[in-house]
């Protein structure tokens, strides 16, 4: 979806999965670790991320409603990923992040692609498509980190 600087960053993605099995695919250490981040565990609300490039990020979670509403407390923005059932089995996942700053909201808008798509196709393949290489990261123009 398209976007102005400094307006709330939309995405939507379809998966042909129910939203209970998108939902957990949020709120699992492993799962996360699989299409997100190099390490992304939950303790006591907060999620701890670690990135290939060196990143860290700790994300308070501020709802998990399974199986439909997740946000988290992201880069001192607030991400929401709603799961809407489409009546045929699947999940229309609409991902909002609002809050994020003006100098940040390019490369911020372009890094969700980074976590949707490799959300995609670990839900539906199991295989994590980014490279983990440290010397090949979002720092060096790598859209596959």
């Amino acid at each position: 979806m398209s976007g102005t600087i400094g307006d709330a960053i939309r995405w939507r993605l379809h998966l042909p999965l129910p939203p209970a099995r998108v939902f957990a695919a949020l709120t699992s250490n492993e799962a996360r670790a699989g299409y997100w981040a190099e390490s992304a565990v939950e303790a006591n609300g907060v999620i701890h991320f670690e990135f290939i490039n060196g990143d860290a990020c700790d994300a308070r979670i501020l709802a998990s409603q399974p199986p439909s509403v997740f946000a988290i407390e992201y880069f001192g923005a607030t991400a929401r990923f709603e799961l809407i059932d489409d009546g045929a089995g699947g999940t229309d996942l609409v991902l909002s992040h609002d809050g994020v700053a003006q100098d940040d909201w390019h490369e911020t808008h372009a890094g969700w692609l980074n976590v949707l798509l490799p959300l995609k196709a670990w839900l539906l393949t199991g295989v994590d498509i980014r490279n983990h290489d440290p010397k090949r990261t979002w720092n060096q123009g790598y859209a596959d980190q």
